[in-house]
């Protein structure tokens, strides 16, 4: 007769292997979603030059579309740019780090509880991974590893 231990050390080696499963194949996932956001980014890109030269004035052409679409890319941050212009995904992290709360910076996990979500692992990572885009492309800062806040707190 196996030993409850030896039972529970088994049941927990499975458990171990299918979250390195999991973590293998979310970050697969998350790759394939980079490569389709720089490939939709390319394509803007083209259709905004194109519209430039079918018009003959840059200034017209160059204006930014300021609307959000459901699974567009982070554009990078221009001046004057407001979080209205992110995915809906990615509006409430700025909103919420550009509140009084998020002043002082917010680590995921706060963020997660600031915007309503279960503070679950899965979630924690999905934030961060959203909170670091809108680090590389302008609209928030890291100011320490992990620690997140809106480009106005450093300012001011």
């Amino acid at each position: 007769m196996p030993s409850v231990l030896g039972l529970l050390e088994a049941q927990e080696k499975k458990v171990r292997e299918e979250v390195a499963r999991l973590r293998e194949e979310a970050e697969r996932v998350q790759a394939a979603v980079d490569e389709a956001e720089c490939a939709l980014q390319r394509l803007v890109d083209a259709r905004v030059t194109v519209a430039e030269v079918l018009a003959g004035s840059p200034a017209v052409a160059a204006e930014p579309v300021r609307i959000a679409v459901a699974g567009s890319v982070v554009p990078p941050w221009a001046e004057g740019m407001e979080a209205s212009v992110l995915a809906p995904g990615y509006q409430p992290i700025v909103l919420v780090l550009e509140s009084e709360a998020g002043r002082e910076g917010m680590r995921c996990q706060q963020l997660a509880v600031a915007l309503g979500l279960q503070t679950v692992p899965a979630k924690v990572v999905g934030l961060r991974s959203k909170a670091k885009r809108l680090v590389e492309r302008g609209w928030v800062l890291q100011v320490r590893p992990g620690v997140f806040t809106a480009l106005e707190a450093q300012a001011g």
